[in-house]
């Protein structure tokens, strides 16, 4: 079983913009359940199916595939859940730790969501000048919640 630690966190100002290249990522959800998210995922010429955990502190359990782009483009269309979250990923390493830095479109466009991915929950790490608010515990902020409630109706 593989694990995933993640911590997320908003951007404070626009200073990742001018780092890492965008990259379009397309994925859905057959299951968008806390306790067993199953995802699919296209970026670039890639394609992934990932299952997922409950979340405890900021660890899960996961577990991730590689499937052919053409089985991933069927399932995103056919059977995901709606809306299919789009986004623009920027990879930036900032003190020997990679960042992911995802801007949404669609009914999500206007959320920006910073990601660090940890070997431990207590590794400590060095947060770049343009890292804001911590929102690990705030599950509006996972991506398989934001098809049950996109951004775009958020109460602001």
């Amino acid at each position: 079983m593989g694990v995933e630690i993640e911590r997320k966190f908003l951007p404070a100002g626009e200073g990742w913009r001018a780092l890492g290249e965008p990259v379009l990522l397309r994925q859905g959800y057959l299951s968008s359940d806390p306790a067993r998210v199953v995802r699919v995922r296209v970026e670039g010429g890639c394609a992934t199916l990932t299952i997922k955990g409950p979340s405890v502190g900021a660890t899960r359990g996961e577990w991730e595939y590689p499937i052919p782009l053409h089985e991933a483009n069927e399932l995103l269309d056919t059977l995901c859940q709606r809306p299919v979250i789009e986004k623009y990923r920027r990879r930036i390493t900032h003190a020997g730790n990679v960042w992911e830095v995802d801007e949404f479109l669609g009914a999500n466009a206007g959320l920006v969501v910073a990601e660090i991915e940890l070997a431990s929950e207590g590794q400590a790490f060095d947060k770049p000048d343009w890292i804001g608010r911590e929102v690990s515990d705030d599950a509006r902020y996972f991506n398989s919640s934001l098809i049950g409630l996109p951004y775009s109706r958020w109460q602001r």
